[in-house]
């Protein structure tokens, strides 16, 4: 089970120009491919005068959706080194869309590969990077006359408290790496009348990383 992976650090856009055509590209982070496929929607009418839009995205804690388009471009000159880009940074849960507009002067389907790439990876100079953890999430039933002293004392040990849920008795439910060691922690606090009781899962941010997006002098 893949247990962490990385997404943008926050929606942004960065541009390159080359022989005085400009690559906008704009990052976001989307959760399905019809969020990805919306955004590129909205930046075609926001970028209307513009002549492509090419754009490259990836989705899910495998990576395990990818798709790209060349929009118009020469086949694999712009989606793909965009795709190509993402992928080394290992990025997902994010569309990269590049809004070209023409300058006069051809480029090359090189010139294209390499203006592509490098506007994705200026972009994702500017974005940031973060990591993103699973969480195994528990229930624990308690006291109402045990139930603050409970949540404070987890707290303290580092575990994510998600919600309290008051009724006859107090729900906690948190959130772990561990479930272990949650429930040692949990019998040694309530004298062992407590149970942790896994629930579910769920993705948590957790910190902004500074990852190299840039390829190795000489690499292609």
């Amino acid at each position: 089970m893949v247990t962490s992976y990385l997404t943008i650090g926050r929606d942004g856009q960065a541009e390159v120009e080359a022989k005085r055509s400009r690559f906008l590209c704009t990052l976001e982070r989307v959760e399905d491919e019809d969020a990805a496929r919306a955004v590129v929607d909205r930046l075609r009418r926001e970028h209307w005068d513009a002549r492509h839009h090419c754009s490259a995205f990836v989705l899910g804690p495998r990576a395990e959706v990818q798709r790209s388009s060349d929009d118009g471009e020469p086949a694999g000159t712009a989606g793909a080194p965009m795709l190509e880009v993402l992928r080394g940074a290992g990025v997902s849960d994010t569309v990269a869309v590049v809004t070209r507009w023409f300058g006069g002067t051809l480029l090359g389907a090189g010139g294209l590969v390499r203006a592509y790439g490098d506007a994705v990876r200026a972009a994702l100079d500017e974005v940031g990077l973060l990591r993103r953890e699973l969480l195994l999430e528990h229930e624990l039933v308690v006291s109402h006359a045990d139930a603050g002293r409970l949540e404070s004392e987890l707290r303290s040990r580092g575990v994510l408290v998600l919600d309290t849920a008051y009724a006859e008795q107090v729900t906690l439910r948190v959130g772990v790496r561990d479930s272990s060691a949650l429930a040692a922690q949990v019998a040694e606090l309530s004298g062992g009348t407590v149970l942790a009781r896994h629930v579910g899962y769920s993705w948590l941010d957790v910190g902004h990383l500074a990852v190299d997006v840039h390829p190795p002098p000489g690499a292609s």
